[in-house]
């Protein structure tokens, strides 16, 4: 009897010191820390780390420390789900910086959005990533803006191109894109005269580009990543491919110029929803901080989580209760976040100003254009300022 009223005891104990509020407010940051999407993974690890350090070195949050927890979904469906049940079932998590692949993003919502967890992409652009959820959010355009945008910039900007052909990866992110850039290219002066898809493991693509060569197109555009997307630059040009080519955010990373040699790469324009250089203290300051700690240059998807996780914090800041239920607390970031819907009422970061429409989606987020020269992504000469 004694024995037992022990083991109540220590069982009550256990039960009630696991139930005690962290000293640390936690949030997680998914994101594809290996996978054919790493190297993204990598900038996204950064960014939020630098954050991170920024805030606790300023005092922490209310004078509570922050915490972060990084989940690898290695860019992959499956695994985005197993991540997104980890991060809703760990009753300390209050909030989720990610997914980056919208397929990712996707897969995890119906998860994220049972739990009432906040799931704040810095990198998802399908069209679909934040319609039918309350708890999603993202603070860079849509797929249906971007395919617009470069669809108008090749006819608008960009002389001596009559036809155009799209090479596109078979998944939310390619489909969408393509959807969007082929509906637009209906509206200009251009001709699309092919469309080729390809899947997540094709490594030798010249069965499609010798289709799309045979079309002889004054411009291709890649709906894709950065790794295939250097290959298939780099076997076009093996293969006596001319055309011009155009990529997305997507292609937005250095690996896209080692893969495909920067004599293949030369010339090529991709889509970004953010350009450091442009004239701004926080972006400089930000990128200086950077490459101080982390002795490499921020890329966009660095500055996009930097501000995501710099935006959570502010919402636990204005509304974290130590003796509210986790429910609670989780729901009142949703709420903060979901009240930023005017530009007055913005986030003012470093990728510029953040609000949200009634979706969760980001209003008025530019897209800007660079081109590679000498082996290095510049910014464009020319910009399109205005969508017609």
């Amino acid at each position: 009897m004694r024995m037992w009223y022990v083991g109540v005891l220590i069982l009550g104990l256990i039960t009630f010191s696991g139930c005690q509020p962290s000293d640390k407010l936690k949030i997680a940051v998914a994101a594809p820390i290996t996978g054919g999407s790493a190297a993204f993974g990598e900038m996204i690890k950064k960014g939020a780390e630098l954050k991170l350090k920024e805030i606790n070195d300023a005092g922490g949050i209310n004078g509570t420390m922050l915490a972060i927890v990084f989940r690898d979904d290695a860019g992959d469906e499956s695994e985005a789900t197993l991540v997104a049940e980890r991060i809703a079932n760990d009753k300390e998590t209050l909030a989720v910086v990610g997914h980056f692949n919208s397929k990712c993003t996707l897969s995890g919502q119906e998860i994220y959005d049972r739990a009432g967890i906040v799931e704040f992409s810095p990198g998802s652009t399908n069209v679909d990533v934040c319609v039918g959820s309350k708890w999603t959010f993202r603070n860079l355009y849509r797929d249906d803006f971007q395919g617009k945008f470069i669809a108008q910039y090749i006819d608008n900007e960009l002389t001596g191109i009559e036809t155009v052909a799209v090479f596109f990866h078979n998944d939310d992110y390619g489909r969408g894109l393509r959807d969007a850039f082929v509906a637009e290219v209906e509206k200009t002066g251009l001709t699309l005269v092919a469309s080729e898809a390809y899947e997540e493991d094709t490594t030798n693509f010249k069965a499609q580009l010798t289709s799309i060569k045979g079309k002889k197109p004054d411009a291709i555009f890649i709906s894709g990543l950065y790794a295939q997307a250097g290959l298939i630059v780099k076997q076009a040009r093996e293969a006596g491919v001319t055309s011009q080519f155009f990529g997305a955010d997507g292609i937005d990373n250095e690996v896209f110029l080692t893969t495909a040699g920067s004599r293949a790469a030369e010339g090529t324009y991709i889509t970004t929803p953010f350009l450091f250089g442009e004239d701004d203290p926080k972006a400089k300051e930000m990128a200086a901080n950077f490459e101080k700690h982390h002795k490499v240059p921020p890329d966009t998807w660095a500055a996009l989580t930097y501000d995501a996780v710099g935006m959570i914090a502010e919402a636990l800041a204005a509304t974290y209760n130590p003796e509210a239920e986790l429910a609670e607390n989780r729901s009142a970031i949703r709420e903060h976040l979901a009240a930023i819907d005017t530009p007055e009422e913005g986030y003012k970061g470093v990728t510029g100003l953040t609000y949200f429409d009634h979706n969760g989606d980001t209003v008025d987020k530019p897209a800007y254009v660079k081109v590679v020269r000498d082996g290095k992504f510049v910014r464009a000469e020319k910009q399109l300022l205005e969508l017609k």
